[in-house]
């Protein structure tokens, strides 16, 4: 065995080279290997980390935004007022709740820079509970315990999503977001998605959609896939332009921004629409299995997402995502319903003792004057029976 200090050849080919041991060697894992491994993922990933903290702040301002405008609401109602302009009164929060709905649109759309959308759409679920929350704290509305289960099963479902997250192919500039968007998987996915769209808004929409809750709900949700991609690409785009690249002589950026307008401008109307017609407590996890459903499709055919995958980690999304749909559904759909652990069946409860039989009564032979009163009552007919004729026909 070698020491340090030692000097050893090493032949190669024809050459001879002549090396010194330096350090003796160790099998021994350093102390600090976990956390270095630790510092280079965060530092291989801190995209994706900034993303999804962009992410948690935008669910946090848009929820916190429901439940000023709640507030100012029942404000408004309380005094009889009927200016709907003072519910973002100087009395509310200092941004007021046209500034904190801004500022939860900017941290999506940041997200939407830095993190997969498989990862980033589905975690918009987190501003539904959060609204929840904090509506059960500052509004006194009562959340009833299927609504606090279905609270945990979004953050469960929510954790095991970003555990299992998909690595996203690496989309950095503007150029390459135009390569990707002229692929031809795409391309049939999209123009397949903006035919169905027409013949929904345009055939089905005005013979069905007033009595079918699916219709204004599967348009918001196509158009859906089209705003997200172009959130996506602007994001990129702003990236491209802080990082000094000639980003505003392309004309990708401004394509994207007429798609944007014009899908949300829709997706807004349809979504009224079916706010105004059907039980919000239906519409809204409906609209997210459907919107999250698509966005996702679209941004695994736009970005190949899940072709890096192991089986494991698309088991573990799709359970997560799956877990998501079942707690925002108990959320909404048995919130007005009065459970809690008071009024559920207890499985150890005290048996309540059976009322005593009453006692039979005995006629002894000796009471003869009682017999006779018994009989003579039971042959007479009642007052209150009407007398019964009977007509016979030959």
């Amino acid at each position: 065995s070698s020491h340090p200090g030692s000097l050893i050849s090493l032949y190669c080919s024809s050459q001879e080279v002549l090396c010194q041991i330096v350090g003796g060697l160790s099998h021994e894992v350093p102390n600090n290997a976990t956390f270095d491994s630790w510092q280079e993922r965060i530092r291989k990933n801190y995209g994706f980390y900034i993303g999804l903290g962009l992410t948690f702040v935008s669910s946090f301002l848009i929820g916190s935004s429901v439940i000023l405008k709640k507030k100012g609401l029942l404000r408004l109602v309380a005094t009889g007022a009927t200016r709907a302009g003072k519910v973002l009164g100087a009395g509310e929060d200092k941004w007021g709740i046209g500034h904190l709905m801004a500022a939860g649109e900017v941290a999506n759309f940041g997200a939407y820079a830095f993190a997969p959308a498989t990862v980033v759409t589905p975690l918009g679920s987190l501003s539904v509970l959060i609204s929840a929350i904090l509506s059960s704290y500052f509004l006194g509305e009562r959340l009833n315990l299927l609504g606090k289960l279905g609270c945990v099963i979004c953050v469960a479902g929510s954790t095991v999503m970003v555990i299992h997250a998909p690595e996203e192919e690496k989309v950095n500039t503007v150029v390459e977001m135009a390569s990707k968007l002229k692929d031809t998987g795409f391309i049939v996915f999209a123009v397949l998605l903006l035919v169905s769209c027409l013949i929904l808004i345009f055939i089905v929409a005005p013979r069905y959609g007033q009595r079918n809750i699916l219709i204004y709900i599967t348009i918001c949700s196509v158009i859906g896939a089209f705003s997200v991609t172009a959130v996506k690409g602007l994001g990129i785009t702003v990236k491209n332009f802080f990082q000094g690249l000639p980003v505003v002589r392309h004309p990708l950026p401004y394509i994207l921004s007429l798609v944007l307008a014009l899908s949300l401008s829709t997706q807004v109307n349809f979504l009224n629409r079916a706010l105004d017609i059907f039980n919000t407590s239906l519409v809204f996890p409906i609209y997210y299995v459907f919107f999250t459903t698509v966005v996702v499709t679209s941004s695994v055919i736009l970005f190949k997402e899940w072709y890096s995958m192991s089986a494991v980690d698309i088991v573990g999304t799709l359970s997560g995502f799956a877990t998501i749909i079942l707690g925002v559904f108990m959320l909404h759909a048995f919130k007005d319903l009065e459970v809690s652990w008071a009024n559920l069946p207890r499985t150890h409860r005290n048996p309540t003792p059976p009322s005593p039989a009453p006692e039979p009564r005995v006629i002894r032979l000796e009471d003869k004057n009682v017999l006779v009163d018994n009989i003579e009552l039971a042959g007479t007919p009642s007052p209150v029976e009407k007398p019964k004729v009977f007509i016979i026909h030959s």
